[in-house]
Order: structure tokens, then C-alpha cells, then sequence
């Protein structure tokens, strides 16, 4: 237990405590290697007893880092960021670091480089990026000068989420479909347009083109505000009989507008998701969807951010066939 009613337990508490010096205290708190595993063991003990925390501006004095990521998020509320900024935060805390985040509007460059100048101003080791529009990293890198930065599903995971939305489309092509529309992101997200290129590019090494292509902002509203088109769409005698939609909320809404417009999913057109977020399989119909291993690719962009080799490397993308796509 901690000394109820007096100061915060020190440095020194725990290592009368722990019964070692205070150098060894401060060699466990910065993860030295150069620490025995017993007396390693004995320290966090005896940390965990006095409730002691670790001052983050008193480590960095010593060591120059804060141990510290910092991370720009925008549109939290939609499922894909939040999943990814919860995917750093565990990927952080695996490696000893924890992440400081910092919340702004993607479409306001300004916004972003004084989001990046708060978390500098804490003294982070790194920033990364979750869910960047297009201006977003340049305006980052007139800003942070050398501290590295990396975004989540950019770079080597903007491939994968291109692997990702070919799987969505290969499946429809697999059950006959010919005659496949797109519903895509915004086009200013990269994740979007990662997804989008995925996409086409598989329809076209089929020799195939998009039956139609519409646009929203990731949400349920955006998909089911555009299911009036879409059911317009379906009645031409060449249109869509499938849509690959760019992430599994949009389905949500698409299929919902279509429904009650009288359209079935799937009997009358197939419908797939981007995400496999936790809700895709109690949709009505169950969402056939793209999964992404958002855990490792945390992993992988916050080692590379720390200039390390992540331990694992991340899963490829898998296709998740449920109730809403059947054969043409």
C-alpha cells in the first residue's frame, strides 16, 4: 500500500523498500537491460506497493526520452480510429511507452501542426498519424522537424489496405458478379483511397469497371443517404448487381436504406464491408467484410517510429463471408 496521508512515494522509497540503490530503481524505471530479472522483479513490487508513478519530466532530465508517443487523431468517433488509437495504445504499452493523444479537425492544417506542437511541447519521443487526410502529413513535417513520425494504414499499410479491399472485390468476381459499384470513402483520407485503388485495380485485372461509384464520410448516414441512387442504379438494365462499400458502417446504412426501399440484401444485390468491425456479424443480413490485423499493424508502425523491429509481423488481410453477397 502507498503512505496514506503523506507525500508521493520517491525514487528513494522504493529502493529502501526494494532493498537497492536508487541507480537501480532508476535503471528498472528506464528499462535498462543491464538489471538482474530478480531484482528487476523486486523493484516493481515494490513500485506497485507504494503506488509509485513515474514523473515523466524528471525521467527525461536523464534520459532524453519521455518514453512518450504522441498520437493525432481525427473522426475518433468513427470505428476504424478508435479501434486503431486503442491498437497503439496497447502496441505502446507492450513495448514501454504509452501514447499522448491529441484530437484535431484532419481538414484544418492548422489545427494539426498546433496539435503536433502540444504534443511536442510534453517532450513525446514520436507522433504518429491515425486516419491522415492528404494535407495532413505534409503540413506535419513543415512542423515536428526531426522527431519521427509514421501514420497508421499509410506506407507499407496503405498496401495492405489496398490487399484488403482486392480481397472484397476478387470474392464478389468469385460468386459471377460482373456488374460491381463502389462505394468509397472520403477522397481526401488516404486509408480511402488505398481502399479505392485495392479496388480498382481488381476490377480492372478482370477487364472489368465499376458499375457505378459514389462517395461518403465513413458513416451509416452517408451510406443509407445515398441507397436512392444505388436502388436507381439497380433497376438500369446494365446496373450493379454487388457493391463493395469502403467500410463496414456505410454497409450498415446502405443495406438499411435499400431495405426500406423494398431492395433485398442479397437476393436482389450483394453487399460487402471494410473492417470487420464488432458489430458487422448482428447485422441484418450478417455483413460480408474485409478484416485488417489493426493490432500488428500498431505494432509495426509504432517499432518503426522507435526505430525498432516489431516482434511479430502483422497478419495479411482476410476475407470474412457472411449473409450479405451470394451468387450471381
Amino acid at each position: 500500500m502507498g503512505r496514506a496521508g503523506t507525500a508521493r512515494a520517491s525514487v528513494r522509497d522504493v529502493a529502501a523498500r526494494a532493498g537497492v540503490s536508487t541507480q537501480t530503481v532508476s535503471r528498472v524505471i528506464n528499462a535498462s537491460p543491464n538489471v538482474r530479472p530478480d531484482t528487476r522483479t523486486r523493484v516493481e513490487v515494490a513500485m506497485a506497493e507504494l503506488g509509485y508513478r513515474v514523473n515523466n519530466a524528471a525521467r527525461a532530465l536523464g534520459t532524453s526520452t519521455t518514453r512518450t508517443l504522441g498520437v493525432i487523431a481525427s473522426d475518433a468517433t468513427l470505428s476504424g480510429p478508435s479501434a486503431g488509437i486503442a491498437a497503439l495504445d496497447t502496441a505502446a504499452r507492450d513495448v514501454g511507452h504509452w501514447i499522448a493523444t491529441a484530437y484535431a479537425d484532419a481538414d484544418d492544417p492548422g489545427a494539426v501542426t498546433t496539435a503536433a506542437s502540444r504534443l511536442l511541447a510534453q517532450g513525446v519521443d514520436a507522433i504518429i498519424v491515425v486516419a491522415p487526410h492528404t494535407a495532413t502529413l505534409p503540413a506535419l513535417r513543415g512542423t515536428i522537424g526531426e522527431t519521427p513520425l509514421a501514420a497508421l494504414h499509410t506506407g507499407a499499410g496503405g498496401d495492405v489496405q489496398r490487399r484488403a479491399a482486392a480481397l472484397a472485390v476478387s470474392h464478389l468476381i468469385d460468386l459471377g458478379h460482373r456488374r460491381i459499384a463502389r462505394l468509397a470513402g472520403p477522397a481526401d483520407w488516404l486509408e480511402a483511397i488505398a481502399r479505392d485503388a485495392g479496388a480498382a485495380e481488381t476490377l480492372a485485372a478482370a477487364g472489368l469497371s465499376a458499375a457505378g461509384v459514389w462517395h461518403g464520410d465513413w458513416s451509416a448516414a452517408a451510406g443509407a443517404a445515398v441507397a436512392g441512387e444505388v436502388a436507381a442504379a439497380l433497376r438500369e438494365p446494365d446496373g450493379p448487381t454487388a457493391v463493395a462499400v469502403a467500410n463496414d458502417q456505410m454497409a450498415l446504412g446502405l443495406i438499411a436504406g435499400l431495405q426500406r426501399l423494398g431492395i433485398a440484401v442479397p437476393g436482389d444485390v450483394s453487399v460487402t464491408g471494410f473492417d470487420d468491425n464488432a458489430d458487422a456479424a448482428f447485422y441484418t443480413p450478417a455483413l460480408t467484410t474485409v478484416r485488417v490485423d489493426t493490432a500488428g499493424e500498431a505494432r509495426r508502425v509504432v517499432a518503426d517510429v522507435l526505430g525498432h523491429t516489431a516482434d511479430a509481423p502483422a497478419a495479411e488481410p482476410a476475407l470474412v463471408a457472411r449473409d450479405s453477397t451470394a451468387p450471381r
